[in-house]
């Protein structure tokens, strides 16, 4: 197959850009003047690599970028070509449309997708992971791995979470109260299906997470949504609640960062929900979902960390700090009886998990491989958010309030009035934009604000799509 076109790129080492990102961006750069065309094939990576006297593996770095930006697509067996459609840049108010951010395909290639918050999976640890998987199967005992486990987990994986819990997370565990589960939803499932009857009643955020919710109901729960503001879950609704003799099982909060507000939950208010639950028998679900991205001085502690709360199931997941097709989730609770219900359950639907993504996981933690990846995706994502930062107090700050987040992936932006939500995510799908509607946080009537993640988006994608939303928003008023 002829490949005619030509790099004409000269690599300057010497620029705080990585050299991958130089090659990506000059490939955009002749995309977008017309040099390459829709269809044209670029050369192989080992011919471009040649070309320009740099690692194959930079090649593959920089069409990767490509690929997941939509500038090319890979055929199997043929190569590398341009897309027959370009990424739209362009805004257009339309409204001729009926799909709401509900029923659209999020799999569009050309849809800026603001999602719950995923992280970027082109800086996920890929080659120490395939390093980590091709050390286990040349074990001498790799056969020992081949057969069944305890359906909790691999013990030596658990005795690791353990300790990450115990020196990260200031928490008191030990292996024999941990769960290994695919994804942290797994976990929340496992945990209502065991822990709750039909007609128990259990608290949660409102707005917040809505497949928990989902949990909690498949399990027979009555749900009561208690309102959040600038310092979390207002308690002293529960309060009130107690107060009327509402028999309470279990309370379901997102304290170190709320979903989806992203605020923190105060200390005096962590301290009486732990007095209300030691008080009134009330098991508290505590969902720490991207405790490892923060950018203060140190994240806050969470509730199941105090000695002094008896009644907990703490629910994390590893699936956002390795890569999110890895479902890693895990979760810690003293309560034996609950756990051996979980385990139970667990031999239903999925004898045990998958021992030996646990054991190559393991091999990272134990390489080092973990920490560095968290301490260098940590300053990928806090420079991410200050970028996303600067684009919002320059494009939205008129029209709606938001705060600077202390870690996690997402802002949460309150537009200055009421907005018509269902219009809003027609006319940003009109543009190529979906935004999760808020109606999928809230427990009857839409919250006035929208989640804005950014760990996925490349920082055009985000400078993009930001200006539009500003713009949609300024015509609401």
């Amino acid at each position: 197959m002829l490949r005619p076109w030509k790099l004409e790129f000269k690599i300057d080492k010497k620029l705080a850009k990585a050299v991958y990102l130089q090659i990506a961006d000059t490939i955009i750069a002749d995309i977008q003047s017309g040099r390459l065309k829709a269809g044209d094939a670029l050369p192989g990576s080992r011919i471009l690599a040649s070309m320009l006297m740099v690692n194959r593996n930079t090649i593959v770095e920089a069409y990767q970028v490509l690929i997941n930006e939509e500038w090319v697509i890979s055929k199997e067996r043929k190569g590398i070509f341009v897309s027959d459609q370009l990424p739209s840049l362009g805004i257009r108010f339309k409204n001729d449309k009926k799909e709401t951010s509900e029923n659209t395909n999020s799999a569009d290639p050309f849809l800026i997708n603001f999602d719950d918050g995923h992280p970027d999976s082109k800086i996920a640890p890929i080659t120490e992971l395939a390093r980590a998987y091709r050390q286990i199967f040349n074990r001498k005992a790799k056969w020992q791995m081949m057969g069944y486990t305890e359906v909790h987990g691999d013990i030596e994986f658990r005795k690791a979470i353990s300790q990450m819990l115990n020196h990260q997370r200031g928490m008191n565990t030990n292996e024999n109260e941990i769960s290994i589960t695919r994804g942290s939803q797994m976990a929340m499932f496992l945990t209502a299906k065991s822990l709750l009857n039909p007609g128990d009643h259990v608290i949660v955020e409102n707005p917040g997470y809505k497949p928990a919710w989902k949990a909690f109901e498949h399990a027979g729960a009555k749900l009561l949504p208690i309102s959040v503001d600038h310092e979390g879950l207002m308690v002293e609704d529960i309060m009130r609640l107690l107060n009327k003799k509402i028999k309470i099982k279990a309370i379901y909060v997102t304290p170190h960062r709320q979903y989806p507000t992203t605020v923190t939950l105060s200390l005096a208010r962590r301290l009486k929900l732990i007095e209300l639950s030691n008080a009134h028998g009330i098991t508290i679900i505590e969902d720490d979902y991207d405790n490892e991205f923060h950018f203060g001085y140190r994240p806050i502690l969470p509730l199941s960390s105090f000695p002094e709360l008896n009644n907990y199931v703490y629910i994390g997941t590893m699936s956002k700090v390795v890569a999110p097709a890895l479902r890693i989730g895990y979760l810690a609770t003293k309560n034996q009886t609950l756990l051996q219900k979980i385990g139970e359950l667990r031999k239903i639907i999925d004898v045990q998990g998958d021992v030996i993504m646990e054991q190559a996981v393991l091999q990272l933690i134990k390489d080092g491989a973990v920490k560095k990846h968290i301490k260098k995706a940590t300053i990928h994502y806090k420079n991410k958010r200050d970028f996303v930062h600067d684009l919002l107090k320059r494009y939205i700050n008129e029209h709606a309030n938001f705060n600077l987040p202390d870690g996690g992936l997402a802002f949460w932006i309150v537009p200055k009035v009421n907005i018509n939500w269902d219009n809003v995510t027609v006319l940003l799908l009109d543009n190529n934009i979906k935004i999760i509607h808020p109606e999928r946080y809230s427990f009857k009537e839409s919250v006035n604000g929208f989640r804005l993640s950014y760990g996925s988006l490349s920082e055009d994608q985000l400078e993009q799509s930001i200006k539009i939303i500003g713009q949609i928003l300024s015509g609401q008023k």
